[in-house]
C-alpha cells in the first residue's frame, strides 16, 4: 500500500487520486467512509460495545520535488513527474490503513470506536486540519493520535514528549522603499539595500536580548530581492523569512520588536521629515500554533509502547518544524509522535524533503503495532 501511494503522489489540494486509493482499500475492509475537507477521507470503525472514540490521523499530500533514482526505489519511484512523497505521508497513510485492517477484523469485540482521518493539504498553510474540524471530523472524538516519519531519527525509534512538541511559525514579508539613483550621487539617493542590511544584522540580537534566555527561537531569512544594475541604488528591496517559537507570547513580542526596529531604521535614513521616503511595509502571517501534546496522554502512551517492547526515546533535539496536527490538539487531547526511519545499513539516510528521501519499510509494522497498542489501551473500560 505504501508503494502504491508513493508511485501516485498528489500535490496539496489535488489529492483526488490518493483519495480514490484510500477509499478503495477501505471498501475492501468494509469500513464506512466519506469525503471530508474536499479531497480527504474520514472513516469510522464502530465497536460491538459502546465506549470512547479515538481518532488516527494521516496526512495525504506530497511535495513539488522531482524524485531522484536511487536504486532502492526502482520498483516504486514516483510516476507523477515533479511530485514526490518526500515527507513520509505515504507511510503515514499506510500505517493507519494497516491498523484499520486489524481493527476492522476485531470490531465486534471492540469497545468504543475508531475514527480514521485521511487529511489533505497539510503541506501548505492554513492546512487541512481546520477544514476537517469545520466539516465535523472531530465530533464525538475523545482523543487523537498521529505519527510523523522522520529521516534524522534512527530506524524504529519512537520519539515523543508531553507538552510543547513542535513550534509555532510566522512568516514575514518586508518591503523597504528608498530613492533610486547613480552611485556617484549617494546624497541624492536613499539606499533600501543598506536599510535591509541593517535590519538583517541587528534583529536577531534584538530578539535574543528581549526574550527569556531559556526560551528557544529560530529566525531565518529566505529571500532578499532588489536591484537590477550594479551601479544603481534601487527603489525597493524585498525581504522574506520566518520565525519560530514554542511560546505564543514570545511570537507576539518578536512582532513588536520587528515593528520597533523598522521604525528606527526609517528614522535613521530619513533626511527630510516632510519627504514620504524612506518607508517600510511589514506583513506578518501567523502559521500553525505550537503543537502541544496532552501531558496525561503522552505519559500513558510511553508506558504502553514500552510494554509493547517498542523503543521510545525523548526527542533527540527540539523540532522547530510546524504541523497542522497542532489544530487538533487545541480541540481534543492529542498525541503526536515521530517514528525514525534512518538506516545507514540499508542506504536510507536522507532527511525529509530531500529528493532522495525513502523509508525503511520495517518501521511501518512498528507504527501499526504502536497504533493498535494505544487504541486498545485507550478503549479499555477503565
Amino acid at each position: 500500500m505504501r508503494r502504491e501511494l508513493h508511485r501516485h503522489p498528489d500535490l496539496t489540494g489535488e489529492e483526488e487520486g490518493t483519495q480514490a486509493i484510500v477509499q478503495g482499500y477501505l471498501d475492501q475492509l468494509d469500513i464506512p467512509h466519506e469525503p471530508i475537507a474536499g479531497t480527504g477521507v474520514i472513516a469510522r470503525i464502530e465497536g460491538g460495545t459502546p465506549g470512547r472514540t479515538i481518532a488516527l490521523r494521516a496526512d495525504m499530500d506530497a511535495l513539488r520535488i522531482t524524485e531522484a533514482e536511487t536504486g532502492l526505489n526502482a520498483g516504486y519511484i514516483s510516476e507523477n513527474q515533479g511530485v514526490m512523497h518526500a515527507c513520509g505521508h505515504d507511510g503515514h497513510m499506510a500505517m493507519v490503513l494497516g491498523a484499520a485492517r486489524v481493527l476492522a477484523a476485531r470490531r465486534e469485540d471492540m469497545r468504543g470506536n475508531v475514527v480514521l482521518i485521511f487529511q489533505p493539504h497539510e503541506e501548505a498553510h492554513p492546512g487541512g486540519a481546520r477544514d476537517v474540524d469545520e466539516d465535523g471530523g472531530l465530533e464525538g472524538v475523545d482523543a487523537i493520535l498521529g505519527f510523523h516519519i522522520m529521516g534524522y531519527i534512527g530506524s524504529g525509534v519512537i520519539a515523543t514528549k508531553p507538552g510543547p512538541f513542535m513550534a509555532h511559525i510566522r512568516t514575514f514579508e518586508i518591503s523597504f522603499s528608498g530613492r533610486s539613483g547613480h552611485h556617484m550621487d549617494p546624497d541624492q539617493c536613499i539606499d533600501p539595500i543598506s536599510m535591509a542590511s541593517r535590519f538583517v544584522t541587528t534583529i536577531h540580537r534584538d530578539v535574543a536580548n528581549a526574550l527569556d534566555p531559556t526560551h528557544p527561537f529560530v529566525l531565518g531569512f529566505g529571500q532578499v530581492l532588489g536591484g537590477t544594475q550594479f551601479n544603481q541604488t534601487p527603489d525597493h528591496v524585498f525581504l522574506t523569512g520566518t520565525y519560530r517559537t514554542f511560546d505564543m507570547d514570545d511570537a507576539d513580542l518578536i512582532e513588536v520588536l520587528f515593528d520597533r526596529s523598522l521604525r528606527s531604521i526609517v528614522e535613521a535614513f530619513t533626511r527630510d521629515p516632510e519627504d514620504e521616503l524612506p518607508s517600510v511595509r511589514l506583513r506578518i502571517t501567523p502559521g500553525y500554533p505550537v503543537l502541544e501534546n496532552d501531558p496525561d496522554l503522552a505519559r500513558r502512551a510511553v508506558e504502553v509502547l514500552r510494554e509493547e517492547q517498542l523503543v521510545v526515546d525523548p526527542i533527540p533535539r527540539l523540532n522547530f518544524g510546524a504541523e497542522d496536527f497542532a489544530h487538533y490538539c487545541t480541540r481534543v487531547p492529542g498525541l503526536f509522535m515521530f517514528l525514525g526511519t534512518n538506516n545507514p545499513g540499508k542506504g536510507i539516510t536522507a532527511v525529509n524533503h530531500s529528493n532522495r528521501f525513502d523509508i525503511d519499510e520495517d518501521v511501518l509494522e512498528l507504527g501499526v503495532r504502536a497504533y493498535l497498542a494505544l487504541v486498545t489501551d485507550f478503549l479499555r473500560e477503565d
